[in-house]
């Protein structure tokens, strides 16, 4: 029985790029703030495995969203703030890994996205596949195979209601992004996502106004067979992060990063967490 009710949580939800703004070996943590200036968001995600329409206890997942002013931690890429300044590189805000409970559920603190160029509001999440992660001692994980990528049993993205949305873009900071706003209707990556599964969470206020912050909430079907590989553009190590040079950074508005409208290739898209030795945009 799904925690949420969700009469979509026992549907398999579509693969979609990990985007270019991934980053490998994010710290496992609940709260993901890192003081960004925004409105708070507490975010529940419940994973079901789709084979028994069940809970999936002890799965680690990823989350990472912009800030907001649409900038993302931990990569530096033309379209992702100011491409120079290189300390963004080093930098691990509103990113982070939580396992679920009993209950298939995760809780994560972070703030509501802001906007980019080309792209809806949204937040992206990773499962990692059971079966190729380790916890590490310095709170990330380590794939089992330690040879590069790590192994995902999903990637996804999230999203809201234009309404919320609109709510949200008139407080500040919000208010002073200059880059254009793509609404929902215009996001290709939520029209395919959304023709076969429901990607947007359910939400309340915390308080009398957005600005006190908001639950949201939502439950996705994944399959617990599956098995991609996600490369990040980033790999964060304990003295900070350092570039895969195997990863474009860089492309236009809404540009994936293989190129592509659909899932990463072959439906193998990961990253490998907490690689040992360095490993290592276009706008997702």
């Amino acid at each position: 029985m799904a925690l949420f009710q969700d009469t979509s949580s026992c549907t398999l939800q579509t693969e979609v790029t990990q985007g270019p703004y991934y980053v490998n070996g994010e710290l496992i943590r609940q709260n993901l703030t890192d003081g960004q200036d925004g409105v708070p968001l507490v975010l529940e995600i419940q994973i079901i495995d789709t084979s028994t329409c069940e809970p999936v206890p002890a799965l680690f997942m990823d989350i990472w969203n912009c800030n907001s002013t649409g900038v993302y931690s931990g990569v530096i890429a033309n379209g992702n703030g100011n491409s120079n300044d290189t300390g963004n590189l080093n930098t691990t805000f509103l990113r982070g890994i939580q396992q679920t409970d009993a209950s298939g559920v995760v809780q994560f603190e972070t703030i509501f996205p802001g906007h980019y160029t080309g792209r809806a509001t949204h937040i992206h999440l990773l499962t990692h596949n059971q079966n190729s992660t380790t916890i590490r001692l310095n709170d990330t994980l380590l794939d089992a195979n330690n040879s590069g990528p790590v192994h995902a049993s999903h990637v996804g993205q999230l999203f809201f209601d234009q309404s919320l949305i609109s709510e949200v873009e008139a407080l500040e900071p919000y208010a002073s992004n200059s880059q254009a706003l793509t609404l929902s209707s215009e996001d290709m990556i939520l029209a395919s996502e959304g023709n076969a599964t429901d990607p947007f969470v359910q939400y309340l206020l915390l308080g009398d106004s957005v600005q006190d912050g908001i639950l949201a909430w939502i439950s996705v079907g994944i399959d617990m067979t599956q098995s991609q590989e996600v490369t990040g553009a980033t790999t964060y190590y304990e003295t900070g992060g350092m570039a895969n040079a195997d990863k474009s950074m860089g492309g236009g508005p809404g540009g994936m990063a293989d190129g592509s409208g659909g899932p990463p290739d072959g439906l193998n898209g990961s990253s490998q967490i907490g690689a040992m030795s360095p490993s290592g945009s276009s706008m997702l």
